[in-house]
């Protein structure tokens, strides 16, 4: 389901300019197709999410010594909705506090009431193919980006980007150390998760 970084320039996103300055962490083709007019449901099922307490055990256990390391070292908490999390450090090498400045105007409110259930991330817009919200810690400055990529012939596949700018030398050794983990346990786990959901849902349609 991963696939190339490269892949981001075969078609041109909002998120682009947003994120001009940071990279491109990982890019992962979800196993979730539909329609055009589909994306709404996307939207509605990621923020709908139970993850990782549906998920398996490693993964909840791989979660939970993460929200207690975050929370003993301060690092940030992990299950934590942004309207508890406290005022955010702003992004790595501005005075930013927030992405929403970058984004276009007509697109600052669309995402407002939108967010990843208890989970430390602010929506940052919503239109017909993209939705992206972000979230800031002690280690890194990341943007969960959801776009909903045309294959051709009226079918669609949801695609998610994560984008990240580390805090210093910190930062950049957290991310080595945890990228193992994200490929062997998280990602898979939350792959068969989504899958799973999705296909649930299309049969109650």
């Amino acid at each position: 389901m991963r696939v190339p970084n490269n892949v981001l320039k075969a078609q041109r996103w909002i998120i682009t300019d947003v994120v001009h300055d940071f990279d491109a962490e990982d890019v992962w083709a979800l196993p979730i197709t539909g329609g055009r007019d589909d994306f709404g449901a996307v939207i509605d099922l990621m923020n709908s999410i139970d993850f990782p307490g549906s998920a398996s055990l490693p993964a909840r256990l791989l979660w939970k010594i993460r929200d207690l390391l975050g929370g003993l070292f301060g690092l940030g908490r992990i299950s934590t909705a942004a309207e508890n999390a406290g005022t955010w450090p702003p992004v790595p090498g501005t005075d930013e506090l927030s992405l929403l400045g970058r984004v276009p105007r007509e697109l600052r409110d669309t995402a407002t009431d939108s967010h990843l259930k208890d989970k430390p991330f602010r929506g940052l817009y919503i239109s017909d193919t993209e939705f992206a919200e972000e979230m800031s810690n002690r280690t890194m400055y990341g943007v969960m980006h959801l776009a909903w990529v045309d294959k051709g012939g009226g079918r669609y596949q949801a695609q998610m980007t994560v984008y990240v700018k580390p805090r210093g030398a910190v930062g950049k050794a957290y991310m080595a150390l945890i990228k193992p983990f994200r490929y062997a346990i998280v990602y898979p786990a939350l792959m068969r998760y989504l899958g799973r959901l999705w296909a649930e849902q299309r049969a109650t349609r």
